[in-house]
């Protein structure tokens, strides 16, 4: 279960699927994203109204995707994979959400395109701290003497 998605891992593959700086992408993304996310999300990614407090059905408002939300804090693969298969397929059948699956509706490309206009509207300095950090050589050190 990816709880709030913090128990995603990050993909291993060395190339960004949703490139922020990809000018293309980044604008299918924006169209995908007003046609099926802004009624939700908000046209400028700024969620609903107190979404960390749960409705009297139970439910969490949408929550936002600018730098006020916490959507930047997960690795790309985990948003994707909430994006395609919806909350419940990690939360559980038995969570309440709002949130769909767009696998039946979405293409991957289109998903991925959603994330990199997510992106492309996040400041560096969120993009930066997203960056996996390389480990430091006493890192390196204290592994390798770990290891013998």
């Amino acid at each position: 279960m990816c709880v709030g998605l913090t128990s995603c891992q990050q993909p291993s593959e060395p190339t960004e699927r949703a490139d922020p700086k990809n000018v293309e992408q980044v604008a299918m993304g924006r169209i995908v994203y007003n046609q099926h996310c802004a009624s939700c999300h908000g046209a400028n990614l700024e969620g609903q109204p107190n979404w960390r407090k749960r409705r009297l059905d139970g439910r969490l408002p949408a929550p936002p995707h600018d730098r006020t939300g916490h959507t930047w804090e997960h690795p790309d693969d985990a948003i994707f994979r909430v994006t395609k298969q919806g909350f419940q397929a990690f939360a559980g059948p038995q969570y309440e959400t709002d949130m769909p699956g767009f696998g039946n509706v979405l293409s991957d490309d289109q998903i991925w395109a959603v994330i990199a206009y997510m992106k492309s509207r996040w400041p560096q300095e969120l993009l930066e701290r997203r960056r996996p950090k390389k480990p430091s050589a006493a890192h390196e050190a204290h592994v390798s003497v770990g290891s013998r």
